[in-house]
């Protein structure tokens, strides 16, 4: 049987205020190292609150992780040992994140989102001793029946069910691991049409990503940052934790988006840093529009950060408009390498609008051709990159190989240009294209397009096999709220209208109430290209 821990350790700190624009803190020794540092520099300030009111400043988070790593170390978990833990975005998440760092473990986070053949995938090719796992999830899953059967028949692999809090011991003692900066993480990446691949990072190539996003949005101890995405991403337990700790700002953790209810919780606890993407910024929205009259949706925040996801060009000046702040700091990554670009506030409105920063610190990019032949300023290619936060390679080494190119540098699959300002767009994905008549078709092109329509609210397009083209563009469309479904000839007559180029034109449109998407906010295209290839057109 598992063990199952109960209990709610938690209550709000009084915290004492903190000099605006404090310097990032310098530490050494990893993660723990910086988790350690940040208790000393400032131990009183809140660094996580939850939507359940429980919080815990910095000296607390520390104390928590190390009766945690004292359990873990009676459990044998030490240097280098493998554990996979699945957990919505809580406290505890956090927590016992720290407490793997203090013993030196190997910690694979893996989404709840995922199922028990993801999960059970990453078990097998990590090795993992020990597997924790949240008992239940929104709304309503069986996660300790998933785990379960996930890690059913596999030999040496320890499975503990959370019904509550963290398990606790006398707290860990003794030095922290100080090994040469050696692989700490394995994060999947959110593979939809085959297995997943595990990037695996050190701790100094989570934190740059952490040092790179703070640096260019210009994070404070003042921030208060909303966490609504899964904590379990790299962008979570990574590089915000991370960020947190560096900058000595404050998380509010939502286990469970809602955007009514994850809009009053961010109000109350006075967000200032909102977004966590592109989908969660588009609910704000609708939510900010729907309460019309009511003033301010959250009256503190100074900006949207957005990532994971493309963004409609009209965003930012909407953001700017409706919520306020310096509209939307767009940040670009991979799993294999996070914050590769960011905006900052003092960016142009035209560049935070169309682009997604430039490259932060450290980092270098290059736009190739196929050849592999490296670009100029405004031409499109393979965006490539090397930099502080790239992984260390694949936990199946057969991949690497054809993850770097001769140079060394990171093959990211995505097509981009970088301007002569050093700000890169990125203009679709070298595999998500429709290849009409022999011709190369971004589909992200055909969406920008089709999303100017006023009538659309999102929109994905895909492409389906066609006897006469080789493939057509499908553009699978959300109407917005109340108003009429634009049909393909209103859609081109549109198109026309705007001179927008006969090549940017759907062949196909279908309608639907919302994309499917994964738990960080992708569109899972492979659900859109299986559901209309199986389905002729309505006439």
């Amino acid at each position: 049987m598992p063990d199952y821990c109960t209990g709610d350790l938690w209550i709000r700190p009084t915290a004492k205020p903190m000099l605006p624009g404090m310097p990032m803190i310098e530490f050494s020794g990893g993660l723990w190292g910086l988790v350690a540092a940040r208790a000393e520099a400032t131990p009183f300030a809140e660094m996580l609150v939850d939507e359940h009111g429980r919080a815990l400043d910095f000296r607390a988070f520390r104390d928590a992780a190390e009766r945690t790593a004292g359990w873990l170390a009676a459990r044998g978990v030490g240097a280098g040992t493998p554990v996979t833990w699945r957990l919505p975005t809580t406290v505890e998440a956090l927590v016992l994140t720290a407490a793997l760092a203090r013993v030196g473990a190997v910690q694979n986070p893996v989404m709840p989102v995922l199922g028990a053949r993801e999960l059970r995938f990453a078990l097998v090719q990590t090795g993992a001793r020990l597997l924790v796992s949240a008992a239940t999830a929104e709304p309503g899953r069986d996660l300790a029946g998933e785990a379960w059967e996930a890690a059913e028949g596999l030999p040496g692999l320890d499975t503990v069910i959370l019904d509550g809090g963290l398990p606790e011991a006398e707290p860990l003692t003794g030095p922290s691991p100080l090994e040469d900066d050696p692989v700490r993480w394995v994060f999947y990446t959110s593979g939809t049409t085959a297995d997943p691949k595990g990037a695996r990072h050190t701790d100094s190539s989570v934190l740059a990503s952490s040092r790179a996003m703070g640096e260019r949005i210009a994070c404070a101890p003042e921030d208060r940052v909303g966490m609504v995405f899964p904590v379990a991403h790299i962008g979570g337990c990574g590089t915000w934790l991370g960020a947190c700790l560096l900058f000595g700002c404050t998380l509010i953790l939502d286990a469970a988006f809602d955007v009514a209810r994850s809009t009053e919780l961010q109000r109350r606890e006075g967000v200032t840093l909102a977004g966590s993407g592109t989908v969660f910024i588009q609910a704000y929205l609708a939510e900010a529009r729907r309460e019309q009259g009511a003033g301010r949706l959250f009256p503190q925040v100074r900006a949207m950060t957005a990532g994971a996801a493309p963004k409609p060009p009209t965003l930012h000046a909407e953001v700017r408009k409706v919520l306020g702040g310096v509209g939307v700091l767009s940040g670009y990554g991979l799993t294999e390498a996070p914050i590769l670009a960011m905006g900052g506030p003092a960016d142009p409105d035209d560049a935070l609008a169309r682009t997604e920063g430039r490259a932060t610190r450290g980092v270098d990019l290059r736009v190739v051709n196929a050849e592999g032949r490296v670009l100029g300023p405004g031409e499109e290619g393979e965006l490539r990159a090397k930099g502080p936060q790239v992984m260390r390679g694949y936990t199946d080494p057969a991949l690497d190989a054809a993850a770097f190119d001769a140079d060394g540098y990171l093959r990211t699959g995505d097509l981009a240009r970088i301007d002569a300002d050093g700000h890169v767009t990125i203009t679709g994905r070298l595999k998500d294209i429709v290849i009409r008549k022999g011709e190369n078709i971004s589909a992200l092109a055909v969406e920008q397009a089709v999303a100017a329509h006023p009538e659309v609210a999102e929109v994905a397009v895909v492409a389906l096999p066609d006897p006469a083209r080789g493939e057509l563009a499908c553009a699978v469309v959300v109407p917005v709220p109340g108003g009429p479904v634009p049909d393909l000839t209103a859609l081109t007559a549109f198109l026309a209208d705007a001179e927008v180029p006969v090549r940017l034109w759907p062949e196909r449109v279908e309608a639907v109430a919302a994309l499917p998407r994964n738990a960080t906010g992708k569109i899972l295209k492979a659900e859109l290209t299986a559901r209309y290839a199986a389905a002729p057109a309505e006439s």
